[in-house]
């Protein structure tokens, strides 16, 4: 079992950062793969980045290459995703998740993969 609680939340202008974090329980957080996903209003939820554990492979989404990047500390049982050049299209509640890391890597785009949630952190950004 895996409790996660995001931080970090906010409202910004267009082109600010924010940098959100998730705090994980259990002492077996390195043995997870982490993701992002994103919920706008209206939308369904999708992928933003993941990072698996060991050599801590990334994947993004097209939408956020180049401007948003993920990190994971195992020592502090702690996922951060550091948004940069932010758009009022990243406008949403931002997830973090944790999957089992045994799936071929283009199954960490996948939202069923993840099985434990945190409650989401809204993300804002004006225009």
């Amino acid at each position: 079992q895996v409790q996660l609680v995001e931080s970090g939340g906010g409202l910004v202008q267009a082109g600010g950062s924010l940098r959100l974090s998730c705090a994980a329980s259990g002492h077996t957080f390195s043995s997870y793969a982490m993701g992002w996903f994103r919920q706008a209003p209206g939308k369904e939820r999708e992928f933003v980045a993941a990072i698996r554990r060991g050599l801590g492979v990334t994947y993004y989404a097209d939408s956020v290459k180049g401007r948003f990047t993920i990190s994971r500390d195992n020592a502090k049982n702690t996922v951060s995703l550091q948004m940069n050049t932010l758009k009022p299209e990243d406008t949403a509640v931002y997830y973090c998740a944790a999957a089992s890391d045994y799936y071929p890597n283009s199954d960490y785009y996948i939202e069923t993969r993840y099985s434990y949630w945190g409650q989401g952190t809204q993300v804002t950004v004006s225009s």
